[in-house]
C-alpha cells in the first residue's frame, strides 16, 4: 500500500517511543531466560539459538501488520496523526509459560528439545484460541466478571512477579535495589528524571554497570560471568516441531486458555483505549492480527505469546505515529535472528532488569483493585490463593524431595504435597473460576454463581483443574485410582446445589451497584 500523503514516516517522537517499546520485549526476553536458565536450570544456548528466535519472529510480524495498520487508517481519515497500535510480548503469560509450562516440562524430561516442542505447541494452541476468540472476546468479558479476569492474573503478578523477583533483586543487594528505587521513584511514583531520561533504561543499563563493576571486583554474591560476544544465526523458520509437543501441551490447556482469553479481552480494551484518544481501529483486526503473531512465534519456534500494548494513548502523546512499532518490530525480529538480542538478553544481569517485572506486577495488581467494583475486593482476593499455592509448592519442591530421599517424608507432609499440587495445577483457570462465582454471589446472581461451581465440578473430574497427577496432565476419572476427582466433583456439586437453594430466597438488601 502506498505511503498517504502527509502522513509521516517517522517523527521525533517515533524515537522516544520505540526505545519505550523495545525495552519492554527485551524485559520480557530477559526475564523468561532468566527464569527458565537460574531457576530451572535449562541450558542457556539452547534458549538463544532455539526459544528466542521464533519468539521474536511474532514481534516482528505483529508490529509490521500493525504498521501498515496505521497507515491504512491515515489514508481512510487523510489524517496524520495517527498512532500505531504498539504491540510486544506479553509479560504475564511469558513469566506463567516459564514458570508453568516449560520448567515443568524440564524438570520431568531433561530434554531441551521436548520442552521446546511442548512450548511451540502451547504456543500454537494459544494462537488458534485468540482467533476463535477474536470474535468472540466481547462475550467472554460480559460472562466472566473483572474480579475473576484480573484477579487471576493479579495472583500471579503477587506471587510469581512479585516475590520471586523480590527474591533476586536481594540476592544482589547493591544491584538489584539500586534499580529497584529508580523503577519505583520514576515508574510508580512518576518522578521525572533530568532531561527526560526514560526510567526503566536507566535503572537497567546503571544496575548492569554495577553488576560488572562489582563482578570485577570479585563483590558478587553469585558467580561472576561476562557474555559472550559471538553472534549466532539462528533463523526462526517454519516446521512441524511443534506437532510432536501437542499431546503434552493439551494437559497445559488450563493453564494456555486463561493467558490467551485475557490477552483477547487486554487487546479489546487497550484498542477502546485507542479509539478514546481518536484512533478508531477495528477490534478484530486487532485482534486477529493478534492472534496470527501468536501462531508464526509458535509454528516457528517461539514459546510466547505476543499482544497489543496498553500504553497507545503514552505513545501519542510522545508524538509518535507508526515509525516506532516498524523500527520496533525490524530490530526485535532482526535481532532475534541474527543473534545480537540473545547477547542482550545474556547481557542483562537478572537482578538489574527483575525490578521492572516487581514494577509490571504491582501495576496488574493495582488495576485489579482499581477497575473492579468495590465490593468485589474479596472476590478479586480470593482469586489471588491459587497462584499462592503454586509459589509455595514451586518453593517446596527440593524441600519435599530432600525429606523422601532421606526418608523423612511424614504422611502429613505427604498429604500437604498432595494439597498443594492439586490446588496449583490449573491454578489460573481456577484463580478464573472462583473469583468470577464469588462476585456473582455478591451481587445476588445466583443461578450465575451455581453455573460456575458447575464448571469447577465439570473441570475438577477431569484434571483440568485440581489435576492429582504431579505433571497437571488431564485424565479421565475412571483411569485415576485416587478418589480425589470424585470428591472434588461432588463438593462443587454440592455447594452449587447449595448456592441455589440461597437463591430462592429473596435476600433482605440488594448490593449497591455503585460500590
Amino acid at each position: 500500500m502506498l505511503k498517504p500523503k502527509h502522513y509521516p514516516w517517522f517523527t521525533a517522537g517515533d524515537s522516544n517511543a520505540f526505545f519505550g517499546l523495545m525495552l519492554d520485549n527485551l524485559t520480557v526476553l530477559a526475564m523468561m531466560a532468566g527464569i527458565l536458565v537460574g531457576v530451572f536450570g535449562f541450558p542457556a544456548a539452547f534458549v538463544f539459538s532455539h526459544m528466542i528466535p521464533g519468539t521474536a519472529l511474532g514481534v516482528l510480524v505483529g508490529d509490521l501488520a500493525y504498521t501498515w495498520m496505521a497507515f491504512k487508517l491515515a489514508a481512510r481519515t487523510g489524517r496524520k496523526d495517527i498512532t500505531a497500535m504498539p504491540l510486544g510480548l506479553d509479560t504475564p503469560s511469558s513469566i506463567g509459560i516459564a514458570f508453568a509450562v516449560l520448567g515443568p516440562v524440564w524438570l520431568e524430561s531433561q530434554d531441551p528439545m521436548v520442552t521446546w516442542q511442548v512450548g511451540m505447541a502451547t504456543m500454537v494452541l494459544m494462537g488458534l484460541l485468540k482467533l476463535a476468540l477474536a470474535f468472540t472476546g466481547d462475550w467472554v468479558r460480559r460472562v466472566v466478571p473483572q474480579a475473576g479476569l484480573l484477579g487471576s492474573i493479579a495472583g500471579i503478578a503477587i506471587a510469581l512477579l512479585g516475590l520471586m523477583p523480590l527474591m533476586t533483586v536481594f540476592s544482589e543487594p547493591l544491584v538489584g535495589l539500586v534499580a529497584l528505587g529508580l523503577v519505583l521513584s520514576t515508574m510508580v511514583a512518576r518522578i521525572e528524571l533530568p532531561w527526560r531520561l526514560p526510567g526503566a533504561a536507566v535503572a537497567v543499563l546503571l544496575g548492569t554497570a554495577i553488576y560488572y563493576v562489582l563482578g570485577h571486583l570479585g563483590l558478587l554474591h553469585g558467580n561472576f560471568k561476562l557474555p559472550e560476544l559471538a553472534l549466532t544465526l539462528s533463523m526462526p523458520l517454519p516446521s512441524l516441531g511443534f506437532v510432536d509437543g501437542l499431546s503434552r501441551a493439551i494437559d497445559f490447556l488450563p493453564v494456555a486458555i486463561p493467558f490467551g482469553t485475557l490477552t483477547v479481552i487486554g487487546g479489546i480494551n487497550v484498542t477502546e483505549s485507542a479509539r478514546a484518544a481518536g484512533d478508531d481501529y477495528s477490534t478484530r483486526d486487532i485482534l486477529l492480527v493478534e492472534a496470527l503473531a501468536t501462531l508464526v512465534a509458535g509454528v516457528s519456534g517461539g514459546v510466547a505469546q505476543s499482544t497489543p500494548y496498553i500504553g497507545h494513548p503514552a505513545y501519542k502523546a510522545m508524538g509518535a505515529r507508526a515509525g516506532y512499532t516498524l523500527a520496533t518490530g525490524l530490530f526485535v525480529g532482526l535481532g532475534g535472528a541474527l543473534g545480537y538480542v540473545s547477547f542482550i538478553v545474556d547481557a542483562i544481569p537478572e537482578a538489574a532488569v527483575y525490578p521492572i517485572l516487581l514494577f509490571v506486577g504491582l501495576e496488574i495488581c493495582a488495576q485489579a483493585f482499581a477497575v473492579c467494583p468495590k465490593r468485589h475486593f474479596p472476590a478479586v482476593a480470593l482469586a489471588f490463593l491459587p497462584s499462592l499455592a503454586d509459589l509455595v509448592l514451586i518453593m517446596s519442591l527440593s524441600l519435599f524431595a530432600a525429606a523422601a530421599g532421606a526418608g523423612l517424608l511424614s504422611p502429613e507432609m505427604k498429604t500437604q504435597q498432595q494439597v498443594l499440587t492439586v490446588l496449583s495445577n490449573g491454578f489460573i483457570l481456577t484463580a478464573m473460576l472462583w473469583g468470577g462465582f464469588l462476585a456473582h454471589l455478591i451481587d445476588r446472581r445466583f443461578t450465575r454463581a451455581a453455573i460456575f461451581l458447575a464448571i469447577c465440578a465439570l473441570f475438577s473430574l477431569f484434571g483440568i483443574i485440581h489435576s492429582v497427577d504431579p505433571s497437571g496432565r488431564l485424565y479421565w476419572p475412571r483411569a485415576i485410582e485416587q478418589r480425589w476427582p470424585w470428591e472434588f466433583a461432588l463438593a462443587y456439586g454440592a455447594l452449587a446445589i447449595m448456592v441455589l437453594g440461597l437463591g430462592y430466597r429473596k435476600p433482605a438488601e440488594q448490593p449497591d451497584a455503585s460500590a
